[in-house]
């Protein structure tokens, strides 16, 4: 029987990203996205709500998102949903739901400081992410 995992998200970094290293030295890195849902009530009253991810990335894309991506930075993840139990310092038991990222966008071009006497293109500062550039 076929069976599949997959989560895919656009949202917003809520933390800054912390990585670490595993005992036999992989780089991982952890972060928080939160996506918004925007709805209307029976009585015409708009509502939003929003949902908060862990997205754990392994090895390279750890390193990337470390070294790329900042608290408030919008970002699409896709990769699996993971549940994890364990034992918290009280004793107690607990359980967390991460997504495992396979892929991570970065929705939001960084712009690199000018040189002192150089002046940035006001085309290149108002580049926008175009419709044919999302992955799905």
């Amino acid at each position: 029987m076929v069976s599949l995992n997959k989560i895919m998200l656009i949202g917003n970094v809520g933390t800054d990203p912390e990585m670490r290293f595993t005992p036999s030295g992989n780089p991982v890195t952890s972060f928080r996205v939160a996506t918004s849902r925007v709805y209307t009530t029976a009585e015409g009253e708009r509502r939003q709500e929003t949902e908060w991810f862990t997205v754990v990335a392994w090895r390279k894309q750890a390193e990337s998102c470390n070294q790329f991506l900042s608290k408030g930075q919008r970002v699409y993840v896709e990769g699996s949903l993971r549940t994890r139990v364990w034992e918290g310092r009280d004793g107690q038991k607990r359980v967390t739901a991460e997504v495992i990222a396979n892929r991570v966008l970065f929705l939001e071009r960084q712009t690199a400081a000018p040189l002192p006497g150089e002046e940035v293109p006001t085309e290149a500062a108002e580049e926008e992410i175009e419709p044919e550039d999302l992955p799905f």
